[in-house]
């Protein structure tokens, strides 16, 4: 029954918003509580692990996965004509104010409208990375609707924070291919580059995980407008001081694009929250940390996913400046 009732080869739908079409999938019944799952920076919703989908789903959720705008299915954007990626990343090393074709709260109204659009009043939010930042600016925009957060491998975007190393940063931002082959061998350099140092990659693997992401959808000037709407983001650490929501923050001891100290810090500026740091996992869902990923985060949702009695609290008059 569970098995059926967790069928991840559900269709791929859409849902048309004021600003952009977003595509997704629902995962379970439309009676249980929802858990929206918001992917990091050019993810898709196929890189959320489709066990990581059944185990959530078997806990009793209703699972949504969706392409955020320039990525996957969804709308992709067009860059204003001055919208330059290296122009902005200079201008951001230099101190200055970055500009981007929009920003991490419109990527947030995104999500929200999504589950307006699915007639989801109240839901959990779970975040990887860009995505966790994403669902920080859900909670302060919608604080009678989210019910708890799961903030996974993510940041709060507090200077002083330790930096990412120059060569990742540039596999990072490699987004131009002149073909699919180069694409692919592109990305599976970026993939092992952001893996556990106490795992060897199969090549092969990453290949084909790179060809599947590529023959859904290849949008690498999308990645690069995510890429500035980061860069263009103040500090959340006032945001997050005023926060009042369930939060487990989940980050690896051994993450080379965002030093553990992001997930120490973040949960720091959260009250109550709660912080587990799992052993060597870096900043990708290596099949060796499932199930340490899993043992952090279903106890944790589990034990909020009838509770209602905590849903996110942010003084409005706070909030009004914040947003």
């Amino acid at each position: 029954m569970a098995a059926g009732r967790c069928d991840v080869n559900v269709p791929t739908e859409h849902v048309d918003l004021p600003a952009v079409s977003l595509a997704y999938q629902s995962i379970g019944r439309a009676s249980d509580p929802a858990l929206l799952l918001v992917m990091g920076l050019g993810g898709q919703l196929i890189h959320w692990p489709d066990e990581v989908v059944v185990a959530l789903c078997q806990q009793g959720f209703r699972v949504i996965r969706y392409d955020n705008r320039d990525v996957g299915l969804s709308t992709w954007r067009q860059a204003p004509i001055e919208a330059n990626l290296t122009f902005e990343v200079l201008r951001y090393k230099l101190g200055l104010p970055v500009s981007a074709p929009y920003s991490l709260t419109d990527m947030a109204d995104d999500a929200l409208g999504l589950m307006t659009a699915l007639k989801v009043e109240q839901f959990h939010v779970l975040g990887a990375s860009m995505g966790g930042m994403i669902a920080q600016h859900m909670a302060a925009m919608a604080p009678q609707r989210v019910e708890s957060l799961t903030l996974i491998m993510t940041t709060s975007g507090a200077e002083g924070l330790p930096a990412p190393s120059a060569a990742l940063v540039q596999l990072l931002s490699r987004r131009g291919a002149p073909n699919r082959e180069v694409a692919l061998e592109q990305q599976a350099d970026l993939l092992a580059a952001l893996g556990s140092p106490a795992v060897t990659d199969d090549r092969q693997a990453l290949l084909q995980q790179a060809a599947a992401s590529y023959d859904r959808a290849f949008n690498p000037e999308g990645v690069k407008r995510q890429i500035m709407a980061i860069l263009a983001e103040p500090s959340r650490v006032a945001l997050l001081n005023q926060l009042r929501v369930p939060t487990l923050v989940v980050h690896g001891t051994a993450d080379p694009l965002l030093p553990v100290m992001h997930g120490v810090h973040l949960a720091a500026h959260i009250q109550g929250s709660q912080l587990r740091l799992i052993p060597g996992l870096a900043h990708r869902f290596q099949e060796a940390f499932k199930e340490p990923l899993l043992a952090a985060v279903l106890p944790y949702l589990q034990a909020h996913r009838e509770d209602t009695s905590h849903w996110a609290q942010i003084d409005p008059a706070v909030q009004n400046n914040l947003l």
